[in-house]
């Protein structure tokens, strides 16, 4: 007992330390690392994310883009910052889960180098045909491939895009052959639907949403395992494809080793700030849902999203751009 008796007062010590740290947390401005360039959803999250945060801790969160070679710039610059709560980084299933499998470059291990705070939020992709195509649902999307002798075409905003991705693994969901034809962004692929050039393809909702609800674009299902709340009216590839589901979603992470009082002090206050009726208003105009989680849910999303992608690359062969 005498020789536990310091352990114990070490032990307490260390605890209210922690809390006191949690207590004065943030006490200068903290940097939240965006790896894309401005203007983009990466972007226009993290500028609603430190808003918010700034006004709720009454310390400056400032957004930096560090853009550059898929996220690897911005990415390795967080790993290798400091762990102490003052760098964040806005990442995103492209960045954390995507292009570690599929660039030889990329260096950071998002299971690894990255503590997970919270999801922040989720965009759906919307599989999207012309209005004149005589498609009108997964199942005739299903059929009329196999119905061809030669690869199912579709279109993405580029290789190990979101969209790329989803249409890969509905590929191999759906046991039909697929063609990818990658465009230098959605908007070319969208256009090429316009024109029927190509069949269908996956495109974020907030690129595509405003044609479908106005008939120029129609909107087969949405990618995730529920329905979009802000589109009830187009059903779920789950609907017809049981367990299918891909999404674009973007997390806030911190520098693996960042104290977890902070980690969970940031958490709470995502969580919070995702539940509120604006946020939630906000988040759907940019064609999205907003979407807390506690950490440890985050990282068993990036740990199993690395897993799945992975095998989709691996199994679909995909090679990265030039």
């Amino acid at each position: 007992m005498r020789l536990l008796t310091p352990l114990v007062v070490l032990a307490v010590a260390l605890l209210g330390a922690s809390g006191a740290l949690a207590q004065s947390y943030p006490s200068k401005s903290v940097r939240i690392i965006v790896p894309f360039s401005a203007g983009g959803a990466p972007d226009v999250i993290g500028r609603v994310l430190a808003q918010a945060l700034t006004e709720q801790t009454g310390q400056s969160f400032v957004v930096e883009n560090r853009p550059g070679a898929s996220g690897l710039i911005g990415s390795e610059a967080v790993a290798k910052s400091p762990a102490d709560g003052y760098t964040l980084m806005v990442g995103s299933q492209t960045t954390l889960a995507v292009a570690p499998a599929l660039y030889r470059k990329f260096t950071v291990d998002a299971a690894k180098d990255f503590a997970g705070i919270s999801m922040i939020g989720i965009s759906p992709l919307v599989a999207i045909v012309n209005p004149a195509s005589p498609i009108k649902s997964i199942a005739d999307l299903i059929a009329f491939a196999k119905s061809k002798s030669e690869p199912l075409m579709f279109g993405s905003g580029g290789v190990g895009t979101t969209p790329h991705m989803a249409g890969e693994l509905f590929g191999f969901t759906a046991g039909i052959k697929m063609s990818h034809v990658a465009y230098r962004g959605e908007a070319p692929g969208v256009n090429d639907v316009l024109g029927q050039q190509i069949p269908f393809m996956f495109s974020n909702a907030s690129v595509v949403l405003g044609n479908v609800k106005a008939g120029t674009l129609r909107g087969l299902a949405v990618t995730t395992a529920k329905r979009m709340s802000f589109a009830p009216e187009i059903p779920t590839i789950a609907e017809t494809l049981p367990d299918f589901e891909a999404a674009t979603w973007f997390a806030l992470v911190a520098p693996a080793g960042t104290p977890r009082d902070i980690v969970q002090k940031l958490s709470a206050e995502i969580q919070r700030l995702a539940a509120l009726p604006d946020t939630q208003a906000r988040f759907a105009d940019l064609g999205m849902t907003s979407e807390g989680s506690t950490p440890e849910a985050l990282d068993a999303v990036i740990k199993s999203e690395i897993v799945k992608w992975a095998k989709v690359i691996k199994d679909a062969d995909i090679k990265p751009a030039d």
